[in-house]
């Protein structure tokens, strides 16, 4: 009988935790346990409260911790928080000898490009949140080089997940839509992860053996999608902005290190899939 491993996920009451666990909750992963801690007073049935400072958190053995808590612009809260937290998530899962962690981290600490952005080009962010997040990915860095035997870090540099990001917020909010037009008429393009399809892609990481674990790994659909594209098939209006020099037309994750791990096919990427998720839980508001 195979053995059931148990996955704890911080922050359980975010934006991206709560979506991560309702596409759990849809298509539970075989083999696998569900354990969501939340740090708001009041918990979800089933869910546990805790928060760093509270003490050691007894919920016994444990295989790996997701941890998808952190501190994104526009929250009041530091964004230097992101690298606290995430030392909090090492030291938890080493009290719990869980063998690894996988961290949220972004597609921001990448500069923009016309060629998609792979794991081997150095971190160069252009906003704030990007420098906080690659500061992070050091500071995991130099835990891990200071505790060798574990538990290992998966930093995971996710690109725009579909119902989290401003687009899909501002869909949820008007039918009416602008975007940016560059100079090729076109708008712009970004690399999306459909909830759904971010589930499969972290449990190839939770399956994945601890020897061939990336420390580094984009998440997202495996080529970029037009915003244009989305915003039209959410039967949106589209008013047109012409862009700044400072915005981007493309920002592209290479995902060839995940294709290996957890392969996603190239119609993750079409927008209906994108949409699917966003439009069944706008159906049942």
């Amino acid at each position: 009988m195979t053995q059931i491993k148990r996955a704890l996920l911080l922050g359980a009451g975010g934006k991206l935790g709560t979506m991560f666990r309702a596409a759990w909750e849809n298509a539970p992963p075989p083999g696998f346990e569900l354990v969501s801690i939340f740090r708001d007073p009041v918990t979800p049935e089933g869910g546990v409260r805790w928060q760093p400072g509270d003490g050691p958190l007894q919920v016994g053995p444990v295989h790996a911790v997701i941890a998808l808590w952190g501190v994104t612009p526009g929250q009041r809260a530091d964004l230097s928080d992101n690298g606290i937290l995430a030392i909090e998530a090492q030291t938890l899962a080493h009290q719990l000898n869980a063998e690894r962690v996988l961290h949220c981290s972004s597609a921001a600490i990448y500069k923009p490009s016309l060629h998609p952005l792979s794991e081997d080009i150095p971190g160069d962010p252009q906003n704030d949140y990007g420098r906080a997040k690659l500061e992070m990915e050091h500071a995991v860095a130099d835990w891990y080089a200071a505790h060798p035997y574990g538990p290992k870090p998966c930093l995971m540099r996710i690109g725009n997940v579909a119902g989290a990001d401003s687009l899909f917020a501002t869909m949820r909010a008007s039918p009416h839509v602008t975007l940016d037009r560059f100079a090729d008429g076109q708008g712009p393009r970004r690399s999306y992860i459909a909830p759904q399809d971010f589930l499969h892609a972290l449990v190839g990481l939770l399956r994945c053996p601890l020897d061939d674990a990336p420390f580094l790994v984009n998440m997202s659909a495996p080529k970029a999608t037009s915003m244009q594209a989305i915003a039209e098939a959410a039967g949106c209006d589209i008013a047109w902005k012409e862009a700044s020099e400072n915005a981007n037309a493309l920002v592209e994750l290479d995902t060839t290190r995940l294709q290996k791990i957890a392969p996603l096919p190239m119609s993750s990427a079409d927008p209906d899939r994108l949409l699917e998720t966003w439009r069944s839980r706008a159906e049942t508001q």
